[in-house]
């Protein structure tokens, strides 16, 4: 009896829960049935449960399972964190975490899909491929856990391996990637002839663009051709570190804004000198290229500033908030989207390139000869 009442007042803390989102959220819904009929028909799923499956449910797990169902399905990024997802998530931008190296991409109920692969990274060197999906780590299917959690899953503090099975065309496989450091800098440059150099962004936490104007800004101004922002692969950071790094380029009162519930707006400026507003500029993009890196490369693109070189990125420059719960676990749900000064959303659209490359036609040579042809004809 206890157990169904552990139950039963899961249901209605989550219920509750969905009631407070419907509000907070999505107050278009009032339309939709009233919260007693709701409440009735979960009801009624309970008494099913109970009564016909196969094993007594467990009570801890139900409400978990619940409160993920419903988090989880929201959209891409908003999910329900457990306690130790939630420590790791406080702590994500530490350089000192150990990965393997892949850019996922994961829809609600699917597995998630590899859709970038570092250069030189543990997860190359195994052979795993853009459009692998990954069905399992560690023996844990990924099918009901969301995008931020399958990331998080797969960053350690120490070195050391983690299995995956992977689905690969009608192939199951398993492989077992070592975790490591995957670079030493959030930033690297190289020179390139005809250009002024490629500034390559591993990542936009801080302290990136202070790395850049303290020990590479002096040099970069000295060059002459378009200077190369490569953003491929680049899908964690924070805003304000983008933000930064495009007012490098860029000076503007207002870049964009985020658009929150109830359509207000939080402006974004670039009001500094952009010490390298001079330069022409080139934008590297691939389908890994995330998050606060979309808003460095649509910005530019839209300011005129810059030339968009690789493919239409997937669109997922929004913020989301930290929503902790009493027993340590949290929600964390996407609070505003992106929005440029035209009033177009980011959010699922991405930033398009002026000149495209295939999914297949990735090599470096490609970007640089489509870098060359599209600013020597300018």
């Amino acid at each position: 009896m206890k157990r169904v009442k552990f139950l039963f007042l899961a249901s209605l803390a989550v219920f509750s829960l969905f009631i407070l989102l419907e509000k907070n959220f999505f107050p278009a819904a009032s339309s939709k049935p009233s919260p007693d009929k709701n409440l009735a028909l979960m009801e009624k799923v309970i008494r099913l449960i109970k009564d016909h499956y196969v094993d007594e449910p467990k009570p801890a797990q139900t409400m978990e399972g619940a409160f993920k169902g419903l988090a989880d399905s929201l959209d891409i990024l908003s999910c329900y964190l457990d306690k130790e997802n939630v420590n790791k998530y406080a702590q994500k931008k530490k350089s000192s975490f150990k990965d393997i190296g892949v850019i996922l991409y994961k829809r609600y109920g699917l597995f998630p899909q590899v859709i970038g692969i570092m250069e030189n990274s543990p997860a190359e060197k195994s052979g795993i491929r853009i459009g692998d999906y990954m069905s399992a780590l560690n023996n844990q299917s990924t099918l009901l856990i969301g995008l931020v959690e399958t990331n998080l899953y797969l960053k350690a503090e120490k070195a050391g391996p983690i299995k995956i099975k992977l689905l690969r065309d009608s192939q199951t496989l398993e492989v077992s990637v070592l975790r490591t450091s995957l670079y030493d800098r959030s930033i690297s440059y190289s020179q390139e002839k005809g250009t002024s150099g490629i500034l390559k962004i591993n990542h936009l936490y801080p302290p990136s663009v202070s790395e850049i104007k303290k020990d590479l800004l002096s040099g970069i101004k000295k060059q002459k051709g378009p200077l190369i922002l490569d953003l491929r692969n680049c899908h964690e950071g924070e805003v304000k570190e983008a933000r930064k790094l495009i007012n490098l380029f860029l000076k503007e009162e207002k870049i964009g804004y985020f658009e929150k519930r109830g359509k207000s707006q939080e402006i974004l400026s670039c009001p500094e000198n952009a010490e390298l507003g001079f330069l022409p500029l080139a934008i590297w993009t691939n389908q890994a290229t995330l998050g606060p890196a979309e808003i460095v490369a649509a910005v530019l693109k839209d300011f005129n500033r810059a030339k968009i070189i690789g493919q239409e990125t997937l669109g997922l420059a929004s913020r989301q908030e930290l929503f902790p719960l009493e027993d340590g676990s949290a929600l964390l749900l996407t609070s505003s989207i992106f929005c440029l000064n035209s009033g177009e959303k980011l959010w699922g659209k991405g930033a398009k390139p002026d000149e495209k490359l295939a999914l297949e036609d990735q090599s470096l040579n490609s970007y640089l000869k489509k870098t060359f042809d599209l600013f020597s004809s300018q």
